[in-house]
């Protein structure tokens, strides 16, 4: 599944670990927790990130302070290769990551390289600190086919699994994404990410998107620019539109009734790309987005948060 989902309201939910603190300097290893460092101890370098406080399932902006003659920007952390780009008013370097909600707290290590103009290469390494976060669990009851699929909708099942692997092979590693993220509509969360979700007394998975509590035929808007990969009815997703916003980002829309765009078109921030339904595997209504990179699934209400160059 696309991280399948269905709409149900979770009344109070407590959001503290969406709420961001200001940009920290994230302090090198011989540094105490508690000190402040400067670009200068850094030997005229400076990593920082948003949101300040990481947990599982967290969108990660590094932004990196270096020097003009960097040529280009990597990093790795937790198993992926994270590409930088300069924004060309400041120069400072930025990266967008994510952090999977499979890793348990700890603190990881982040590993910068930096490639000057004449080929030489310094590595820079950081500790990140990643925290826990309490998600809740909810009840949430669906027709029997789809917490128990006929062998019929099984093969369905199967082909679509097929065709979302070919549309998540095709993403690209070019940046297409421009400036901030921008909600897909105007209207309440009715489901926050990372909920257990217990479909008619079983525990079968767990929300990997940020839902929306939309009626039917709700105009449906591109997060930001990028190219359609996928727009095709599914059997948990119903109606579903996959956009690749570059460099392994991706954006999902699920339960869609209506489709606006193709395959292969290109879509600009703030573009309608559909109309919201309640098809697939939903309880109603509803819209939900979802966020992958690299294979990950990232907090949406996160991404929309951070502040982009």
């Amino acid at each position: 599944m696309l991280g399948g989902c269905a709409a149900g309201k979770l009344g109070s939910v407590a959001f503290f670990w969406l709420m961001f603190l200001p940009f920290l300097f994230a302090a090198p290893q011989s540094a105490t927790r508690s000190g402040s460092v400067s670009s200068k101890t850094l030997a005229g370098r400076s990593i920082q990130w948003q949101p300040a406080k990481l947990v599982p399932g967290s969108p990660i902006l590094f932004q990196v302070l270096s020097s003009k003659n960097v040529q280009s920007m990597t990093a790795r952390l937790l198993g992926h290769d994270i590409l930088f780009f300069r924004s060309p008013q400041t120069g400072v370097w930025y990266g967008l990551a994510g952090i999977s909600l499979e890793i348990a707290p700890g603190s990881y290590e982040l590993a910068v390289t930096e490639t000057f103009s004449g080929g030489k290469m310094v590595e820079i390494h950081r500790k990140v600190k990643i925290g826990s976060a309490d998600y809740p669990k909810i009840p949430v009851k669906v027709a029997k086919q789809y917490t128990a699929p006929s062998p019929q909708q099984l093969t369905e099942i199967a082909a679509d699994k097929d065709l979302k692997q070919k549309t998540f092979a095709a993403e690209t590693q070019k940046k297409l994404w421009e400036g901030q993220f921008l909600p897909p509509v105007n209207a309440a969360i009715s489901d926050v990410f990372g909920t257990a979700r217990v479909f008619n007394n079983q525990v079968q998975s767990r929300h990997q998107g940020l839902d929306y509590a939309v009626p039917a035929g709700t105009a449906v808007k591109a997060i930001n620019r990028g190219t359609v990969i996928l727009a095709e009815p599914l059997f948990f997703e119903g109606g579903c539109v996959v956009i690749d916003h570059g460099q392994g980002l991706l954006s999902l829309y699920l339960h869609l009734s209506e489709f606006k765009v193709k395959a292969g078109d290109e879509v600009e921030s703030g573009q309608v790309i559909a109309l919201s339904g309640g098809s697939g595997r939903a309880t109603g209504p509803h819209l939900h987005l979802a966020i992958r990179w690299q294979g990950v699934y990232l907090d949406p209400a996160i991404l929309l948060k951070l502040k982009y160059p």
